[in-house]
């Protein structure tokens, strides 16, 4: 099954950069999107918040980044930690 996710967004919050157990460098962020989507015909104003996290270099990579900056991140969603809510797992970045 296919789950990738393309989002055009900006760095709302930028936790602290951290590592898990293996040692690998990790980041948790907040993403704030909006648009103007077309739906069923009708133009929609669109605002959505996506939690989010980076590994590896992309995590050292994001965590250096000023708030507010604007990126578009391709990756995959899975449940976050206790299976709350869907987490964008952040695996190409680039900014606009």
């Amino acid at each position: 099954m296919e789950n990738q996710l393309t989002l055009k967004a900006a760095l709302a919050d930028i936790q602290l950069l951290r590592h898990t157990p293996a040692g690998l460098p990790a980041l948790d962020l907040v993403l704030e999107h909006e648009s103007v989507q077309n739906d069923a015909g009708a133009r929609r104003q669109v605002k959505a918040t996506v939690r989010a996290v980076a590994f590896g270099t992309l995590a050292e990579r994001l965590a250096r980044q000023a708030p507010a900056s604007v990126w578009t991140f391709k990756g995959f969603v899975a449940a976050g930690r206790g299976g709350k809510g869907l987490v964008l797992h952040i695996q190409e970045i680039q900014q606009d």
